[in-house]
């Protein structure tokens, strides 16, 4: 199937296409730019980098933008791998970013296990040019080696022009790049991965119910102490208040009350105290990925037990 790639916003001059003389290159057609489930993965990835580099006060706006120069991925190399890389921390010129992405790009094909440059979606050029493909088969490689238990999106996929450039022209044709795949495919599929508490929620309610007493039963053990009882999930924990004293005791240390509000009045109140305890929830390693404070506000039951599970899973087998 032919397709003329200069319809793409993201092609904007001859030059750009002719930078590639010698190799294919794809490009995402504009009609899949504007797909919600790509917009979906990019929003996880850039929670999932903003969540990981918080401690390092990086953070990332667009997958575009942000990541060309290798400063945010020499980052993640460090804090998911432990991997300290003789570059320079900021590479303001063109040879000095190419020359670190280098090194990056390296070390992670080898850490992800790469050795095979054809099977690789991604390289120096591609990603030091800002090409968002590059950049999320780049992304969803990373989290899928480093931490397979965050559940990205699934079966995402975009329609492509492939367009190779040659002394005889131009040569082009549509196909489709699965980005994530669906949770049926694959030996390492997400359904092998998906979180206990989806799977949970799958099942008869009094299965469900058995799940809910376990860890109130577990929650209240901590609780009891301070004389506090929870007897429900969701609407107990929804103003933060309780999520926020249950860490304290779990984790052994004291928030100041001036910190967050012990009567909230209002929604806003609430999701203050929610997102201070998954703060805190991510400064002592408990990272948890696509939880929006919103939702547990909202008293959204598949959320709160997340978190629940979470500090439950922790703490159960001390």
């Amino acid at each position: 199937m032919e397709a003329d790639p200069f319809d793409n916003p993201t092609c904007k001059t001859t030059e750009d296409v002719e930078s590639f003389q010698g190799e294919k290159r794809k490009i995402i057609q504009p009609t899949s730019l504007k797909d919600p489930k790509l917009e979906k993965l990019k929003e996880a990835l850039v929670d999932w980098i903003n969540r990981t580099l918080k401690p390092e006060h990086i953070v990332v706006q667009s997958l575009e933008e942000d990541l060309y120069d290798g400063l945010v991925l020499h980052h993640l190399l460090s804090s998911l791998a432990g991997v300290h890389l003789g570059v320079d921390e900021i590479a303001l010129t063109t040879s000095a970013q190419i020359q670190k992405l280098e090194v990056i790009l390296e070390e992670l094909n080898k850490r992800l296990g790469l050795q095979d440059s054809s099977v690789i979606k991604w390289n120096v050029k591609l990603i030091h040019n800002k090409d968002l493909l590059a950049t999320i088969h780049l992304l969803v490689a990373m989290v899928k080696h480093f931490q397979a238990e965050l559940n990205l999106p699934l079966n995402v996929k975009v329609e492509v022009v492939v367009v190779e450039v040659s002394r005889s022209g131009i040569k082009s044709e549509v196909q489709t790049e699965v980005l994530t795949e669906d949770s049926g495919a694959g030996s390492d599929s997400t359904s092998e991965k998906e979180d206990p508490i989806e799977q949970l929620l799958k099942l008869e309610a009094h299965k469900v119910n058995t799940v809910k007493k376990a860890i109130l039963h577990f929650v209240n053990q901590y609780m009891s102490t301070i004389g506090l009882q929870v007897a429900d999930v969701d609407k107990q924990f929804a103003d933060g208040v309780m999520l926020l004293l249950l860490i304290g005791q779990l984790e052994g240390f004291f928030i100041p009350l001036f910190d967050f509000n012990l009567t909230p009045v209002n929604e806003s109140e609430m999701l203050h105290n929610v997102t201070l305890a998954l703060d805190l929830l991510n400064d002592i390693g408990l990272k948890l990925p696509n939880i929006d404070p919103q939702d547990i506000v909202s008293q959204d039951v598949a959320a709160t037990l997340k978190v629940l599970y979470a500090l439950f899973k922790k703490h159960s087998s001390k």
